[in-house]
């Protein structure tokens, strides 16, 4: 009986260990988040930087975006969906890309970072769990918080990809 009990006893305190494990490893705390944020900010600033400015107007195909339309991509996704779907004002910067430099370029990715990092940490508790729609989907603003991460990974990993098809060796990732 007492094998029994201790058998039944384990079998009980391993589920509870299979059941929490998943949801408290699928946590990252607003702290983390803002960390990995500002190293995909200096990860997408060092990809723009190693690509010659012969390369900026590369496409992978007529149809596809250029590396500098990838890179300004980029930024203008993080003004706008912060603007849009984060409760962010109108941005203080603007870029003109028919005349933009590499520099102008990268000064604009970071300000749009910088604007998505102010724009997000304003959000109170509660409007970071308030659902809206977004794209057809009801999602939270912390869910438009990954989407606005997952995005600048995708475009600088196409990014990356340009570097490469150009001869042009990309940074070593940095992940943390």
């Amino acid at each position: 009986m007492k094998r029994l009990v201790k058998v039944a006893s384990l079998a009980f305190f391993a589920a509870i260990f299979m059941l929490a494990t998943p949801v408290a490893m699928a946590q990252t705390t607003l702290e983390e988040f803002f960390s990995k944020w500002e190293n995909s900010k200096k990860y997408t600033l060092a990809v723009l930087d190693k690509m010659p400015d012969s390369g900026m107007d590369y496409k992978t195909d007529p149809a596809a975006m250029s590396f500098k339309d990838q890179m300004y991509h980029i930024g203008s996704a993080i003004t706008g969906i912060s603007q849009g779907f984060l409760l962010g004002e109108v941005p203080a910067f603007t870029l003109d890309m028919k005349t933009a430099t590499k520099a102008e370029l990268a000064d604009y990715i970071a300000k749009s970072y910088d604007y998505g990092t102010k724009t997000m940490k304003a959000l109170t508790q509660e409007q970071s769990g308030e659902k809206l729609d977004v794209f057809g989907n009801n999602v939270s603003r912390r869910q438009v918080m990954a989407l606005l991460m997952d995005h600048c990974t995708h475009h600088r990993g196409s990014s990356i990809a340009y570097l490469r098809i150009n001869g042009v060796e990309p940074p070593s990732f940095v992940g943390f």
